[in-house]
C-alpha cells in the first residue's frame, strides 16, 4: 500500500498546522484555525465514547457525520483527500498531538462510503509515534509458516468469563492452508510471558496476541486483567508488561482487550497501544472501545488468515476490518494501529515460495488412536474448552524440576485424555510417545518408534538399549536419557492413558500395579529422577494406586464441568448447542442427563440428532443413553462392591450440588471411618475431587450421573438429615467464621 505522512500541530496559539507527506517526499502544508479543531473534538467527545450509542450501531448516521468531518477536516479547501484514496490502497501515518491522534480517523466518510473498508482502494490510518520519517528499508519476510505465541488471561471472578479457546480454534482454522506455529502461554502471567520469550530467543516469534480484559483506571493509565500464581486477578501495566517483554518484541503485538487503544482527547496518559510502542514494539493493534467476544475472534481469524497467507500487516488489517464490515458488525472501526518508522510489510512469504520451511506438527489428538477404529478419542485442539486451573496446576507440576510423573484421574468421561493431548499440545518442545491400555514389556519397547530421533544412529542405539535384557531395565533407561544417551537432548512425554485398563490389580486395600507395569513404570520415573531429565510421565486413571517409593508423582483430579465450562462445550454440539432446532424440553433433559460429564454430553449430542424420533421416545432414548454410561463406566459394579456405609456417604454427599470441603463431608457422614471412606470413594472415582480455588484445599463433590444409583439408599428422612447437616455446616463455615473458612 502507498504510504503518507500526516501531520498536525499546534503551530501558534489559535492556528493548527497540517503537513502532508507524499511517498516521493513532495510536502504541503496548510492552517486550519484552532476554533474548528476544538469544535470537531467536542462533537468525537459526545458522540464517540465508551458509553454512547452510535458506536454499538451499525450503519449510525451519527458516525457517518463524524466521518464527514473527518474527511472534510483532512481534505480542505485543496483537495487533499483525492489522492489519498487512489488504488490500490493508502496507508495514512497520523503523527499528531494527543487531542487530534485519538480521534477515529476510521472513520472518514467521503462520497457515502467509508474509504477504510473501501473494496478499490481503503484507506488504513496508523497513529504513529514521534516525527521519524517512514521510508526505511523493509526487514525481508522469513521464508517459512507465521509464528504466533498466544497468551489469553482469564482470571478468577471477573466476568464475562471470554471464549479464548474458541478464538484459539478460529486462528487454527482460518490458517490451516498455510500453516502457523501457534504457540500457547497457558498461565495469563507476565512471568509466563517472560520465560516464554527468553526460552524462544530474540527473534523467534512474528507476532503476540494478548487475549483478555483491559481497562483504564481512575487515574487513566491503562492496565491488563492478567493472572496471579493462582489464577487471581493481576492488575498489570503497561511498564509492567514491557519490563516482561525485556526488549524482546516481536513485529506486531495484537492486545486483543476492550479499550487497549483507548486514550482521551485531552492530556490524559497515552494508551497502552502508545506505550508499548515507545517501549520497542514496531506495531500495535488495540480495541478503542469495549468490543465483543466474537467480533474479536472473527477479526483475528481474518487478520492471521491474511498475515500467515504473507500479506502486508497493513493489508492485513485492511482486510480483517473489511471482514467485520461485510459481517454488519457495528465494531467495524474500533481496531486502531500504532506503529514506529518500520514499515507495515509482509512477515512471512507465500505458501509455495521457493524453499520455503514446511511446518512440521503431527496433532496430539492423532496420539490417541482407539486401536481398534483408528479414529481419535479425545477432543481436537480446536474443540477443546475448559479446564484452565487444572491445566494451569499440570504444566506448573510437569514442568518442576522434583517431579516425574503426573496422574489424570477421576470418572469416565470426564476427559481425562482429552486432557492428556491438550498438555502435549502446550508442551510443544517435546516428543511424544502415548500408549493405550495394558502395556508390558513388547509393547514399552514401542517407544523407539513412537519418538523421532534426530539421526539414525540414536535411533540404533535406543533400540539395542531397550532389546538387552540381562541388564535391569532401570539401568537401561538411565542409559536412554542420560545427557550423553539417545534421549539427553530429546525431552519426551511418556504417555500411559487408560492406565486401568491391564496395568492395575485389585486387592483388598484397593488397585496395585500389575506385574509388568511394577517393573516398568518405577525404573521410568527413577530414570528420569536420576539423570535430571526433563522428560515427564502422564497417566490417566479411573482409579488412584500407590506411588512407586521415592518417585515424585502428582495425582490431579477432574471434576464435572463447571457452569461457565458447560456452556463453552455446549456451543461446540450442533444439537445441544444454544439456539438449535431442537426441542427445548429435549435439550434441557439431556444436559440435565450429562450432569457435566463430557463425554456423556457428547453421546446425547448424536442420541438427539435424529429428527424422525417421537419427542417421548427421544427422552427415552436419553434416559438409556445414561444407564449405559454407567454402566460402561463401572459406576453401577463399582458401587455394589463397596461397604452400604461408603454407598451412604456418597448419597448424602450427593444432596448438595456443589463441591464442599471435607468438614462439610464428615458433617454429613457422621462414621469412625468416614476419612477412609473419602478416601476409597476418591480412590475409585465415585468421588470426585478438586481443589478450591481460595483456600487451595481439597473439595469434594459427587455426579449427579450416579444419582439414580445413590439416591434410593436414602430414607425421605435421611435425606432431610443429610440437607440439615450440610447447610449446618456451610453456615458455619460461610457466615460464623468467614475468616477461617475451609471452603
Amino acid at each position: 500500500m502507498t504510504s503518507y505522512q500526516l501531520e498536525i500541530f499546534e503551530q501558534i496559539p489559535g492556528s493548527y498546522e497540517l503537513r502532508l507527506v507524499a511517498p516521493d517526499g513532495a510536502v504541503k502544508t496548510r492552517s486550519v484555525p484552532r476554533a474548528v479543531v476544538d469544535d470537531l473534538v467536542e462533537t468525537v467527545d459526545r458522540y464517540y465514547t465508551e458509553h454512547a450509542i452510535a458506536p454499538r450501531v451499525f450503519g449510525s448516521t451519527q458516525l457517518q457525520d463524524i466521518g464527514t468531518r473527518l474527511a472534510g477536516f483532512i481534505d480542505g479547501d485543496n483537495g487533499w483527500l483525492t489522492p489519498l484514496l487512489s488504488p490500490p490502497g493508502t496507508t495514512v501515518r497520523i503523527v499528531a498531538g494527543q487531542r487530534l491522534r485519538h480521534l477515529p480517523w476510521e472513520l472518514l466518510f467521503d462520497n457515502g462510503s467509508f474509504p477504510a473498508v473501501d473494496d478499490r482502494a481503503a484507506l488504513l490510518t496508523v497513529r504513529t509515534r514521534g516525527t521519524r520519517q517512514v521510508h526505511t528499508d523493509s526487514p525481508l519476510p522469513s521464508n517459512r509458516p507465521l509464528r504466533v505465541l498466544f497468551m489469553a488471561t482469564s482470571p478468577e471472578g471477573v466476568e464475562p468469563v471470554l471464549n479464548y479457546e474458541a478464538e484459539e480454534a478460529a486462528i487454527l482454522a482460518a490458517t490451516a492452508r498455510t500453516g502457523t506455529a501457534l504457540v500457547v502461554e497457558e498461565s495469563g502471567t507476565l512471568e509466563g510471558l517472560r520465560f516464554l520469550f527468553r526460552d524462544y530467543g530474540a527473534g523467534y516469534f512474528d507476532v503476540l496476541h494478548l487475549s483478555g480484559h483491559a481497562t483504564v483506571g481512575a487515574d487513566g493509565e491503562p492496565v491488563l486483567l492478567l493472572e496471579n500464581e493462582f489464577g487471581g486477578l493481576h492488575l498489570a501495566t503497561a511498564d509492567q508488561l514491557v519490563q516482561a517483554m525485556a526488549g524482546h518484541w516481536p513485529r506486531l503485538v495484537f492486545v486483543s482487550a476492550c479499550l487497549s487503544a483507548s486514550a482521551s482527547t485531552d492530556d490524559a496518559p497515552l494508551s497502552l497501544g502508545e506505550r508499548l510502542v515507545d517501549a520497542g514494539a514496531p506495531a500495535v493493534l488495540g480495541w478503542a472501545l469495549p468490543v465483543g467476544d466474537s467480533a474479536a475472534i472473527e477479526f483475528a481469524a481474518e487478520l492471521y488468515r491474511n498475515l500467515a497467507d504473507g500479506q502486508p500487516i497493513d493489508a492485513a488489517v485492511v482486510a480483517a476490518r473489511r471482514h467485520l464490515h461485510r459481517q454488519k458488525s457495528p465494531a467495524w472501526h474500533l481496531l486502531r494501529v500504532y506503529a514506529d518508522d518500520t514499515p507495515l510489510d509482509a512477515m512471512v512469504t507465500p505458501l509455495h515460495t521457493t524453499g520455503r520451511a514446511q511446518l512440521r506438527i503431527r496433532h496430539a489428538d492423532q496420539q490417541f488412536l482407539d486401536p481398534r477404529t483408528m479414529v481419535s478419542r479425545v477432543a481436537a485442539r480446536n474443540r477443546f474448552v475448559g479446564r484452565r486451573r487444572v491445566i494451569q496446576r499440570c504444566l506448573r507440576t510437569l514442568r518442576r524440576p522434583d517431579s516425574q510423573a503426573l496422574v489424570l484421574h477421576g470418572m469416565g468421561g470426564l476427559g481425562k485424555s482429552s486432557l492428556a493431548s491438550r498438555l502435549l499440545e502446550r508442551m510443544p518442545t517435546h516428543q511424544h510417545a502415548v500408549w493405550y491400555g495394558r502395556v508390558d514389556m513388547s509393547k514399552f519397547r514401542e517407544l523407539t518408534d513412537k519418538v523421532a530421533f534426530p539421526t539414525l544412529t540414536k535411533h540404533i542405539e535406543a533400540m539395542t538399549l531397550l532389546s538387552q535384557d540381562v541388564v535391569p531395565l532401570s539401568v537401561r533407561l538411565r542409559y536412554l536419557l542420560d545427557a550423553n544417551g539417545p534421549l539427553g537432548d530429546l525431552p519426551c512425554l511418556f504417555v500411559f492413558d487408560d492406565f486401568e485398563d491391564g496395568n492395575l490389580e485389585q486387592q483388598d486395600n484397593g488397585p496395585v500395579l500389575s506385574a509388568a507395569m511394577a517393573e516398568i513404570l518405577p525404573a521410568l520415573l527413577g530414570a528420569i529422577r536420576d539423570t535430571g531429565s526433563t522428560s515427564r510421565v502422564i497417566i490417566t486413571s479411573r482409579y488412584r494406586f500407590p506411588a512407586p517409593t521415592g518417585s515424585g508423582l502428582t495425582v490431579e483430579s477432574l471434576e464435572s464441568l463447571t457452569d461457565v465450562e458447560q456452556v463453552k462445550k455446549l456451543a461446540n454440539l450442533p444439537n445441544l448447542r444454544p439456539g438449535s432446532p431442537l426441542d427445548q424440553r429435549i435439550r434441557v433433559r439431556a444436559i440435565q442427563a450429562a450432569a457435566g460429564n463430557p463425554r456423556l454430553l457428547d453421546w446425547l449430542d448424536l442420541i438427539v440428532a435424529d429428527a424422525t424420533t417421537e419427542p417421548d421416545e427421544l427422552l427415552t432414548a436419553i434416559e438409556a443413553t445414561a444407564d449405559r454410561f454407567r454402566e460402561e463406566i463401572l459406576a453401577e459394579k463399582l458401587l455394589g462392591s463397596q461397604p452400604p456405609e461408603l454407598r451412604r456417604m456418597l448419597a448424602k454427599v450427593n444432596v448438595v450440588e456443589l463441591p464442599v470441603p471435607a468438614s462439610t463431608v464428615t458433617a454429613m457422614h457422621d462414621h469412625p471411618s468416614a476419612d477412609r471412606h473419602i478416601e476409597r470413594a476418591v480412590q475409585l472415582g465415585l468421588l470426585e475431587e478438586g481443589v478450591d480455588h481460595d483456600t487451595r484445599r481439597p473439595r469434594y463433590h459427587v455426579s449427579n450421573v450416579l444419582r439414580p444409583l445413590i439416591r434410593p439408599l436414602l430414607t425421605d428422612d435421611e435425606y432431610v438429615e443429610a440437607c440439615a447437616a450440610a447447610a449446618q455446616s456451610l453456615y458455619h463455615l460461610w457466615v460464623v467464621e468467614p475468616t477461617n473458612r475451609e471452603y
